[in-house]
């Protein structure tokens, strides 16, 4: 009897050592960017959606075979590696409402870690013939200290740094 206590007692030891708690940094944090570019705006959308070759410039891999947002519930925001399909899927979309509205969550390029990030895109009639883009993000989970206002500059650089001038020159690739 007391060979399978001990034996027991081990190796309840053994899986408390494995299931030790750690002491993660986790937070929250919510901003939102905006800009202002031309067109109606279901033809902005239409424009920042799909292959987003054309203005956006972070990847996992060094030269993405594809990268692409389907702007559909159910959507990936997905980079593809290679011809043989590798890739990784950044985000799903949740909610899409063509010329108004794309929801997307996801880690982007933060996977492999906890953390929850839901990314609305807003587009509404700014004045004639322009377009105001909002894109708003709420974020929770696991974090280093500096990742809010990384991921923040991270926005404003693809939003007004590469998605503004890609909009405004015809949708005409940047570098």
């Amino acid at each position: 009897m007391v060979r399978p206590l001990v034996i027991t007692m081990l190796l309840f030891t053994v899986a408390g050592a494995f299931a030790a708690p750690r002491d993660l940094p986790t937070g929250a944090f919510s901003f939102t960017v905006e800009t202002v570019v031309p067109g109606q705006p279901e033809v902005v959308y239409d424009m920042t959606f799909g292959d987003v070759t054309g203005w956006w410039d972070h990847s996992m891999s060094d030269d993405p075979h594809a990268m692409y947002i389907e702007p559909k519930p159910g959507g990936a925001f997905m980079e593809i590696f290679d011809a043989s399909g590798d890739g990784v899927r950044h985000a799903v979309v949740t909610y899409a409402k063509r010329g108004e509205m794309l929801r997307f969550e996801g880690p982007l390029g933060l996977a492999g870690n906890a953390l929850h990030m839901v990314t609305t895109w807003t587009f509404t009639d700014a004045d004639e013939g322009h377009t105001r883009i909002a894109v708003e993000v709420h974020a929770s989970g696991e974090m280093e200290e500096d990742w809010p206002a990384i991921i923040e500059r991270t926005w404003r650089h693809f939003l007004i740094g590469r998605l503004t001038p890609y909009l405004a020159g015809g949708g005409k690739p940047l570098d």
